[in-house]
């Protein structure tokens, strides 16, 4: 048996070694992490049988270690001879570290007497025997670079798809790339072109896709405004959004068409500095009252107090989407029967507003509101983020006036500027084989996900 010592920087170097001396075939016997990087033990397939030969009785052939070499005196041919120990059976499973040989010991006057029958060898099982390694042998290097190769692999493979299907299907694949160039996700660029006829041009996909986006689009019109139904409603949202602002152009809107003794305005923003202040001046120019609550208790006695009124706004205080305390003020509302507005900036990434959505998320969130719609360079990211998470989206906030630049959704705006494709000279266009780099990463997180 030739049992070979391999150390490279890295594992893979050491494989690399291992194949090229042992062959393809050669079985790993260990590996551990030493000082000068990894040390592999190995041997060739050939002699792999060495290891463990079968062995179950006192009857049967004694297993290899069984066996010391002992020195004659004149130098004849060294017999095998067996210890004065009984016989062991041999493991069914070769050990996984190659086993410790004791050197050879001359025959001295004391030692056992060379035996003259010739040595009779131990039977070798003729079935290939696998060495056992327990998952804790293999160093996390090795699993890192494994899922690495992995992961390459299945990029290469949803590339080969993306390729056939560019030269199977030229107009599906000239209508995606205008998708991910608007900043449509993978996910919905692929939901939007399920079903595609074959025989459309590129002018007529477009159509057809444009038409299942507004199928999917979920939208408030004049006939169910909630400042016509009333009720108690809380805008909550990340820092930054817009929530003050938004809450005093509902409010006035509300004024206009019920009189400002239906309006009731409530804070719990007593973090930031002013931002009561600035609730108190909107309330006393719309003639609407504005009350401070501090925690749970405060919110449910202050609504009981407002119960008569036919709309409540609630202004909360901006929170990251990360923070612990989004989580409590979700559970506060849903034990007080207040309705959530999430308020979602049209200027946030996709990947960031799907967080935010994930964070804010409950049964009694009533739908969205999209600010800064004037700022945005494009509304694929928000709507995309609306469709995939089924929101239903109450406003569209394109401004600082009050209440001039809150308006109810027009779903035809709103998708021109979805589908309005990035400028030729714009540097977050997709070119040449980008689009299916994309593609083949999305499809091959999402694998991973499900």
């Amino acid at each position: 048996m030739n049992v070979r010592k391999y150390i490279a920087p890295n594992a893979r170097d050491a494989l690399r070694k291992v194949k090229e001396t042992l062959g393809p075939d050669a079985i790993i016997l260990s590996n551990r992490s030493v000082a000068g990087g990894v040390e592999i033990m190995a041997v060739a397939a050939r002699d792999i049988s060495m290891l463990a030969p079968a062995g179950s009785g006192r009857d049967n052939a004694a297993s290899a270690d069984d066996y010391t070499v002992r020195l004659s005196p004149a130098g004849a041919q060294p017999p095998l001879s067996r210890p004065a120990a009984a016989v062991r059976s041999a493991p069914a499973v070769a050990p996984a570290a190659p086993p410790a040989v004791a050197p050879a010991r001359p025959v001295t006057a004391r030692s056992e007497a060379p035996s003259l029958a010739p040595p009779v060898p131990p039977k070798l099982d003729p079935r290939p025997v696998v060495a056992e390694q327990s998952a804790e042998v293999v160093p996390a290097v090795v699993m890192d670079e494994i899922r690495a190769l992995r992961r390459i692999v299945e990029q290469h493979l949803a590339g080969f798809a993306w390729g056939e299907s560019a030269r199977s299907e030229p107009v599906k694949t000239e209508v995606l790339r205008q998708l991910l160039d608007a900043g449509f996700s993978p996910q919905l660029a692929r939901d939007l072109l399920a079903g595609l006829p074959h025989d459309f041009t590129v002018a007529q996909a477009l159509a057809w896709v444009r038409a299942a986006a507004d199928r999917s689009l979920l939208t408030t019109d004049g006939g169910s405004d909630i400042v016509d139904r009333g009720g108690v409603y809380a805008l909550v949202g990340p820092t930054g959004v817009g929530k003050t602002t938004t809450t005093a152009k509902l409010a006035a809107r509300c004024v206009l068409r019920h009189g400002a003794a239906k309006v009731a305005l409530v804070t719990t923003d007593g973090y930031r500095i002013g931002a009561h202040e600035q609730l108190r001046i909107y309330g006393r120019i719309l003639g609407v009252p504005v009350h401070l609550v501090k925690d749970a208790a405060d919110l449910r006695q202050t609504l009981g107090e407002l119960q008569h009124k036919h709309m409540v706004l609630i202004d909360t205080m901006g929170m990251s989407q990360r923070d612990r305390l989004v989580s409590e003020q979700v559970a506060m509302f849903g034990e007080s029967g207040v309705k959530r507005l999430l308020l979602l900036p049209a200027t946030g990434r996709g990947d960031t507003l799907d967080d935010v959505v994930r964070a804010y998320n409950g049964p009694d969130m009533a739908g969205c509101i999209v600010t800064k719609v004037d700022e945005a360079a494009s509304l694929a990211p928000s709507l995309d983020v609306i469709m995939r998470q089924r929101l239903s989206l109450h406003y569209i906030s394109n401004g600082q006036r009050v209440p001039e630049d809150l308006h109810l959704p027009n779903r035809t705006y709103l998708l021109h500027r979805a589908f309005k494709e990035a400028p030729e000279a714009s540097p977050h266009r997709f070119d040449g084989v980008e689009p299916r780099l994309v593609m083949a990463n999305a499809a091959v997180a999402g694998g991973q996900r499900g």
